[in-house]
């Protein structure tokens, strides 16, 4: 873990240097008043952290200075970590298999990579895995997939550019079961002409797998761009709405000062971060403890204690 923890610390030094900075400036403060209490709500909104996590943060913190008796700022920011690890401290939805999952996301946000690592961390473990090319609308994303594929050693079930993605996910269903496959990963459509015509089409492969699923668990997963800051935050409740997510994996932490947002993700949603991704290699999809990912913001000098 500990050796997890370092590679996590030293790639997103953007978000640990932008969130500590701003917490830093609030020692200067000597009186806990209003003024302390506004700075520090905007330092935090700053600090990619929702306006309406921020608000509850600083709500329960001025609650618990008043039963705690905290009387200096030392104290209060101490005290403002505890109340994120638990804002994060949120149950975790393991993956169980056989599995099929749905990989959702918007365009651009690596979720073809992503799908790609999953693979080849899978089959590392001895999994047998099946990959489902179901964003058909792009020719140049079904090839993206074929050509993991055959690089990382896996079956994969394609059709013809521009066919139905329920009939891809409908015959890679079956023919991961025939073939008793651990997991099938769906890659899907990231833009379709409109927002609702992608919710709709993504709502209908879901059907599919529940409807075909047999003896396998869903475990759909939304990828999410860190550099998007809270646009990410928006995603995950549209999609959310349209495909229930059982977790989230969070691309390019290491080239962000946005991170932050993974708080009000957790604290909003109540859907874990699974993975989080630090660079373009297989090992850098690196699995996420989010109580680890608080304390590294307040000290982000120290190693992990385990």
């Amino acid at each position: 873990m500990a050796s997890v923890f370092k590679k996590m610390r030293d790639r997103v030094s953007g978000t640990t240097k932008k969130f500590t900075e701003k917490i830093d400036h609030l020692l200067y403060y000597k009186e806990l008043d209003e003024d302390f209490f506004d700075e520090l709500e905007e330092n935090l909104i700053l600090s990619d952290i929702s306006v309406n996590t921020a608000e509850t943060i600083v709500e329960e913190l001025q609650d618990n200075i008043k039963t705690k008796k905290l009387k200096t700022t030392e104290s209060v920011i101490e005290e403002l970590q505890n109340i994120m690890i638990q804002m994060v401290d949120i149950p975790e939805d393991p993956i169980q298999f056989p599995a099929i999952t749905l990989v959702v996301g918007v365009n651009g946000v690596g979720k073809t990579t992503t799908i790609a690592k999953l693979a080849q961390k899978y089959k590392s473990e001895g999994k047998k895995v099946v990959l489902a090319a179901a964003d058909t609308f792009r020719a140049a994303a079904v090839e993206q997939l074929e050509t993991w594929a055959e690089r990382i050693g896996v079956d994969i079930i394609t059709s013809r550019s521009g066919a139905d993605p329920a009939s891809v996910v409908f015959d890679a269903i079956h023919s991961a079961q025939a073939k008793n496959a651990d997991i099938l990963i769906c890659d899907t459509a990231g833009r379709l002409h409109n927002k609702v015509n992608l919710m709709n089409e993504l709502n209908k492969l879901n059907r599919i797998c529940e409807r075909e699923k047999g003896d396998y668990h869903i475990h759909n997963v939304l990828v999410v761009d860190a550099t998007t800051g809270q646009n990410a935050l928006t995603q995950a409740k549209t999609f959310n709405d349209a495909v229930p997510l059982s977790g989230i994996i969070m691309t390019k932490l290491d080239g962000t000062a946005k991170g932050g947002v993974i708080i009000p993700i957790l604290n909003e949603l109540k859907i874990p971060i699974e993975y989080v991704g630090l660079g373009e290699k297989a090992e850098d999809l690196i699995p996420f403890n989010a109580k680890d990912f608080v304390e590294m913001l307040y000290h982000p000098d120290e190693d992990a204690n385990s």
